[in-house]
């Protein structure tokens, strides 16, 4: 057997040292821009010309970034590659939606504040490890602490309520023609998992931005496309008395149901979701803004139920035998760049007081909390123009389905998330931008607004 020597010895504690890994939660619901958010984080860092506000970088202690292979070698590799040609090349646009799983590692290359690390070796390394998934996933966590009957009934009585009501005639009027109670028949299983399916797409598909879609893989399959994991639906209770008895439909969706929370929900957040050490949390608020009361309401219990099963709270050093706790949240709200930057701040107050309970809760663990109006990739310019006679504050960019420069007046920012004015329900239209031309000939990285900010916060006191 071979003794190591000393200096083997000290070798291997300097990188114990001297490189680190975070493993950084970019999670949001559908629409919040989480593959955009990736990949401007990581050009960003690949290119180091555009963070003044991450202290490593102002400070001068950075040397360099580069990509290096993910740690999961059976997840796929995110495609930094191909979003980033979408958004930079000579035709640009945005990435398409995420389908599966992806996963990036990059490691950055410092010298160290600390003297004591400096006195080991002049330069560290942190490996920064980032996920990105369909938002519809994220819907699925709360089935964890859900039974069958609890999950049918809340989603019962939500689909009974405007505007899902309408969406959901069509797998409701089923529902009133079957016995949960009766024998099994597989093809009363899929004819009911079929109707759902297409009342959940239907939910996607409304222009009120519905965000609360369970089970998420019902409309993103992944590899699951046909399974019969994803032939169930919630059913009515039976009646007074009814027996649950075995070879019911109900006994056979529930199992089902049990099924894809053990084989699908629970193994996507152990292999995923509970080795977070911090964690970003991208909403999409003026999105929900256009979608009128009904989808900010929707959107604000979309984002309470997703957060619940995350383990928050101050890291110690007891973690290495409980498990890591995310000591680091940040909830941002995108596409900042929307609006004028005189707005960003009510952007935010507007954010702080949708979030509240959520960061209220978080923080009481004993958790970092921190909200941001960020931007991932800015495509407008605040500029300042006159009309009828008053200067107003509005963005210059190319909206999506245009082909030229335009000079609009997005709006204001409410002071209140429930302020719709009375009588209409939809008084907001912020528009969508598409990525500027020649993003590709900057070498400096793709702009952006406050990305440096949120990496501060969420990477900063690594880099010491």
């Amino acid at each position: 057997m071979r003794i190591p020597d000393l200096n083997s010895l000290y070798d291997a504690g300097s990188r114990l040292l001297l490189e680190s890994t975070v493993r950084v939660g970019v999670t949001g619901l559908r629409r919040a821009g989480k593959t955009v958010f990736v990949t401007a984080l990581v050009d960003n860092l690949l290119k180091a010309g555009r963070l003044p506000f991450l202290d490593v970088m102002s400070s001068g202690r950075f040397q360099a970034a580069r990509l290096r292979p993910q740690p999961d070698p059976d997840v796929p590799r995110f495609d930094f590659e191909g979003h980033l040609a979408a958004l930079t090349g000579p035709d640009p646009h945005w990435p398409e939606p995420t389908r599966g799983i992806g996963q990036m590692r990059v490691s950055l290359r410092y010298r160290p504040e600390s003297a004591l690390k400096r006195a080991v070796q002049p330069v560290a390394t942190l490996n920064l490890d980032l996920v990105d998934y369909p938002g519809e996933w994220l819907l699925d966590l709360p089935l964890l602490r859900q039974s069958f009957a609890e999950w049918s009934a809340l989603t019962l009585e939500l689909a009974a309520r405007p505007p899902r009501d309408e969406l959901s005639a069509s797998w409701r009027g089923w529902l009133a023609t079957i016995d949960p109670m009766a024998a099994a028949e597989e093809e009363t299983a899929r004819r009911g998992a079929a109707l759902y399916t297409d009342y959940l797409h239907a939910c996607r598909r409304a222009d009120t931005l519905l965000s609360l879609i369970q089970p998420g893989r019902f409309v993103e399959p992944g590899d699951m496309k046909d399974a019969p994991l994803l032939t169930f639906c919630p059913l009515p209770p039976p009646q007074a008395g009814g027996s649950r008895g075995r070879g019911s439909l109900w006994a056979l969706m529930e199992e089902r149901y049990e099924a894809y929370k053990t084989n699908v929900v629970r193994r996507f957040f152990s292999e995923h979701f509970a080795r977070l050490d911090r964690q970003i949390v991208l909403i999409d608020v003026l999105g929900a803004l256009n979608a009128g009361p009904a989808g900010m309401a929707d959107m604000k219990r979309a984002l309470e139920l997703s957060l619940e099963p995350f383990r928050h709270g101050s890291s110690g050093w007891l973690d290495w035998l409980l498990g890591t706790k995310i000591d680091r949240v940040l909830f941002a709200a995108t596409k900042a760049d929307h609006i004028a930057a005189h707005q960003h701040a009510q952007l935010r107050a507007l954010l702080d007081r949708l979030v509240g309970d959520a960061r209220n809760a978080i923080r009481f663990e004993g958790a970092q909390v921190e909200t941001m109006a960020i931007a991932a990739l800015k495509c407008t310019d605040s500029v300042v123009t006159e009309h009828e006679g008053r200067q107003l504050r509005c963005v210059r960019g190319v909206p999506v389905g245009r082909d030229r420069p335009t000079v609009l007046f997005p709006g204001e920012i409410p002071e209140d998330a429930e302020a719709f004015p009375p009588g209409r329900d939809r008084p907001y239209n912020f528009l969508a931008f598409r990525p500027p031309d020649d993003l590709g000939r900057d070498p400096r990285g793709l702009p952006h607004i406050r990305v440096d900010q949120a990496l501060q916060f969420l990477l900063g006191d690594y880099l010491l």
